[in-house]
């Protein structure tokens, strides 16, 4: 049984929600919020498995209530909206920033053709999400972060040259992109192809937030464009995401991989096909084991290897799997990640 809190300021909305979760009899509704002030009260008293809440509430909004709980009694938060438009998800992925784990759209009324298929991914993110183990918070202070020495792969020769970073990521993996980017130099001459297993619908709010936040120049990737160095492209929703000789971004609606499209695998294999040591690749944070093999594939052919460690993952499926295969060469925390992406860039 998975105890459920609902954080939802909408009475139409709350009788919605509540019929879609209770679908699944593996779920029992323990309290329903219409603030995000009750939304703290109840994850102090009732103790839930897992909270969906709304980011649009009165009194405290669904970012300050996950920051809240996060720092008291950490839980795993499930952002639950009703609104695509951009600047809305980019106020819910601010969520992300506070603590939450994932974005899912709200299933529409019982009637729409829909009701089904989005019920099923709203249950479905609400499992998976119940399974991670949160850790309470620190309150941001003034700690400052003092970089290590990054840990250079002997495989990079002298007349060599890296001229791609492909990065793969599923849950935790916003927040992880988010401080790697930021950490970037803007002048690093290097495309950035990066897959990120979101919920359809979100990814246009995704990069906008990335570039508010970051201010690192991202794009949603175009069929047959020329990626430009120093930029970042992220792979649109239902498409795989590779490259072809040119170099040249490709878009695919070639059959799912690992159950998803766009998968890591693709990318990795691509740019493994074309660029082959030329490579960095990185796999973050996430379930599952999309890309583990690949980033092996990448690793044999003398390309840069990164996984993302244990202690710093979210969930450390993707990660794990590859570090299990001995595919990474490096395996380090986001922090190290940045640090050892400038060195080996200015080598």
């Amino acid at each position: 049984m998975i105890k459920i809190l609902i954080a939802e300021d909408s009475p139409v909305m709350q009788q919605l929600l509540i019929h879609a979760i209770s679908s699944d009899p593996i779920f029992k509704i323990v309290g329903v919020a219409d603030d995000g002030a009750e939304a703290i009260e109840a994850a102090k008293e009732l103790g839930p498995d897992i909270i969906a809440m709304d980011w649009h509430m009165p009194k405290i909004d669904g970012k300050e209530a996950t920051r809240i709980i996060m720092e008291t009694n950490p839980t795993p938060i499930v952002i639950v909206t009703g609104s695509l438009a951009a600047k809305d998800v980019m106020f819910s992925f601010s969520m992300i920033e506070a603590g939450a784990l994932a974005i899912v759209k709200k299933p529409p009324s019982v009637d729409h053709p829909d009701y089904k298929k989005e019920t099923q991914e709203l249950i479905q993110t609400l499992k998976l999400m119940s399974e991670v183990k949160m850790v309470k918070r620190i309150k941001t202070t003034s700690q400052k972060f003092i970089p290590s020495k990054p840990v250079i792969a002997r495989s990079i020769k002298e007349d060599s040259a890296i001229q791609v970073i492909a990065i793969g990521a599923s849950t935790g993996g916003p927040l992880v992109i988010q401080k790697i980017l930021s950490g970037l130099p803007k002048n690093i001459h290097i495309p950035i192809l990066i897959v990120q297993h979101i919920s359809h619908g979100f990814t246009e709010g995704f990069v906008e937030w990335l570039k508010s936040t970051t201010n690192f120049p991202l794009h949603i990737a175009s069929h047959g464009e020329h990626p430009l160095p120093g930029h970042g492209y992220i792979a649109p929703d239902d498409f795989h995401m590779g490259v072809e000789n040119g170099p040249r971004i490709i878009l695919s609606r070639h059959g799912l991989e690992n159950n998803l499209r766009p998968s890591v695998a693709y990318l990795f294999r691509s740019v493994a096909h074309v660029f082959g040591p030329k490579t960095i690749g990185i796999l973050l944070t996430g379930m599952g084991r999309d890309g583990a093999d690949e980033l092996k594939l990448l690793k044999d052919i003398g390309a840069i290897t990164i996984a993302q460690d244990k202690e710093s993952s979210v969930v450390h499926g993707m990660p794990g799997e590859a570090i299990k295969l001995n595919a990474a060469i490096h395996v380090l925390s986001p922090d190290e990640i940045t640090t050892t992406l400038i060195d080996l860039i200015k080598r």
